[in-house]
């Protein structure tokens, strides 16, 4: 069965992430941008994503595609293909664009946008981001953001698997 796919109403390209970008700088906006693989929604990825919006006019997120993730987490990563992890982070009200990209860091989306602030979540400091020098060489702010890090997706995968695991009686 092919699994029904919604359009995404907030996927844009670099490009045009970074001509809304100027048109907001143009009307005086604060452009706020979040990163991450986003795979097994939780609720750190609510509170980080939710705190981060509220830090200025627009959230744009950076989304890992697959093959990023996959080279940052290991070969038995996403357990959510970037279809499925787009399609529900278009739900959440507190992202207005995202963008999906390939590389392993984020450097390259930073220096195109020139966001005003870089939000980060709490398993990091403004001292131990691995942003911290291209933030301090542009001048935009880093904003650590969420509640402080009380799960992954690697916490609830593993859980999954102790409790649901091959050997376990299924639920």
């Amino acid at each position: 069965m092919t699994e029904k796919r919604y359009p995404l109403k907030k996927l844009v390209t670099l490009e045009e992430a970074v001509a809304i970008r100027e048109q907001l700088r143009a009307q005086g906006k604060r452009v706020v941008f979040a990163n991450g693989c986003f795979d097994v929604l939780h609720g750190g990825h609510i509170s980080y994503l939710t705190d981060a919006r509220r830090q200025g006019d627009c959230l744009i997120v950076g989304v890992n595609s697959d093959v990023s993730e996959r080279a940052l987490k290991g070969p038995s990563r996403p357990i959510y293909d970037e279809a499925a992890r787009l399609e529900i982070l278009d739900a959440l009200r507190c992202v207005d664009y995202l963008i999906l990209f390939d590389d392993l860091t984020v450097e390259p989306l930073l220096r195109a946008l020139r966001p005003d602030v870089h939000a980060k979540g709490t398993d990091y400091t403004k001292d131990t981001v691995p942003e911290r020098a291209i933030a301090i060489e542009l001048g935009f702010e880093t904003y650590i953001a969420g509640a402080p890090k009380e799960n992954s997706s690697r916490d609830v995968i593993s859980t999954v698997l102790e409790r649901f695991g091959k050997n376990k009686k299924q639920a």
